[in-house]
């Protein structure tokens, strides 16, 4: 499959768009947006299992809700990052919300559960003791029964190698198992069902041989072990009505696990570049982020304003914005993505920048960008429809 990419014409129009605004600007493409959707959803496959939209990879309420809205059937709810932002998000009429990352935070599990009161669909992950002490002071406190889904680790473990993220300490269904039994003593917490995210999968480039095969030994064990789980939980009497898994890069493997009733994705949505290897779904580039050129310091390279979105993770190159409008730019190595400014190398294939010219640069990672930005530039066609504010734009930090 070929890197996805926004061709030259459409690159054009947006920079055209982005020389209008204050920069640095960020501009989503909505027509790509909604193809990318579409073809998240066309991945689940004729089945039964639902779409779950990841609200980390978007933070930004009305991109939110146009895919909740675009999605129909197919797509219920929110993975949310935070008890907090989830309790926020139902104040503004969202709902079928699982808050994806535990904690023990009084005033964030107080919002969910006034959240609760309140009407919402609302389960939280949880994977020790601790989380469900947590829960139940505040569904006491609140007078309600609050769901919860254990996280289960399908990382791969081999010669005592660790393969995946370190999230949860439950990696077998006797500790599962062990865990549920949990609930039972505390009135106001229940068990609804399971959480096993194949983050070593979902988040694998396709284009390495190396990669694939890893991937061809990966997969069996997280099916056998996320099954496993749920026949034991189920046979113990509980409910596990929302069994969830996958991420983007893994949407059409996990909609055909029988064991999942739904699958998250949310930088599809985007297709920040790190997914640019990723075979799973072919995606659009929606997000791109506009600098202005302000410096010419010699004929061999432009300088602009700006440039340092750099994504978490482990640092490394492609945790950079990526140059993709003018072509043939590419980073200083002594340099890199600078704090105010970025200087940019160009090529032969680089043609004329004159000071005050937009670069388009594309993020590493989809949601971080909305912390750096107070609103992005929703663009349809060739012309800017809406601005509207990032979580970041709406006063809202949770992490």
């Amino acid at each position: 499959m070929a890197t996805p990419t926004a061709d030259a014409n459409r690159l054009q129009t947006l920079a055209r768009l982005a020389d209008a605004l204050p920069r640095p600007a960020a501009l989503v493409d909505l027509d790509a947006f909604e193809a990318n959707l579409d073809r998240l959803v066309a991945g689940l496959g004729p089945g039964a299992t639902t779409l779950r939209i990841a609200s980390k990879s978007v933070r930004h309420r009305g991109l939110l809700r146009r895919a909740l809205d675009r999605g129909g059937p197919r797509v219920r709810g929110l993975m949310c990052y935070h008890a907090a932002e989830a309790a926020r998000l139902f104040s503004q009429s969202f709902d079928d919300l699982l808050v994806a990352y535990p904690t023990t935070q009084r005033a964030a599990l107080g919002a969910l559960a006034d959240a609760v009161a309140a009407g919402a669909t609302a389960r939280i992950v949880v994977d020790s003791a601790a989380h469900l002490d947590a829960l139940e002071r505040a569904g006491a406190a609140a007078g309600v029964v609050l769901d919860a889904l254990i996280d289960l680790d399908v990382s791969l473990r081999l010669g005592g190698a660790h393969l995946g993220v370190r999230r949860s300490p439950i990696r077998t269904a006797a500790a599962a198992a062990a865990l549920a039994e949990g609930f039972a003593a505390r009135p106001h917490t229940r068990l609804v069902g399971l959480m096993g995210y194949e983050a070593h999968i979902a988040g694998l480039p396709d284009h390495g041989l190396r990669e694939r095969a890893f991937k061809r030994v990966a997969r069996p064990p997280v099916r056998r072990l996320r099954a496993e789980v749920v026949a034991a939980l189920r046979a113990a009497g509980h409910e596990m009505s929302v069994i969830n898994g996958g991420g983007t890069g893994s949407v059409p493997w996990s909609a055909a696990d029988p064991a999942l009733t739904e699958v998250t994705a949310g930088s599809g949505l985007l297709c920040s570049h790190l997914f640019d290897a990723n075979d799973a779904v072919a995606l659009r580039p929606a997000l791109f982020l506009a600098f202005e050129a302000c410096r010419l310091p010699d004929p061999e390279h432009v300088t602009l304003g700006g440039g340092g979105i750099i994504a978490s993770g482990p640092a490394a190159a492609d945790r950079l914005p990526q140059p993709v409008w003018p072509p043939g730019l590419s980073y200083v190595s002594m340099e890199g993505a600078g704090e105010v400014q970025t200087p940019l190398r160009r090529s032969a294939a680089t043609p004329a920048i004159e000071i005050g010219d937009t670069v388009l640069m594309r993020p590493a990672k989809a949601g971080e960008p909305a912390e750096r930005f107070a609103a992005y530039h929703l663009v349809r066609g060739e012309t800017i429809v809406a601005v509207e504010p990032t979580y970041r734009g709406e006063g809202q930090v949770f992490l």
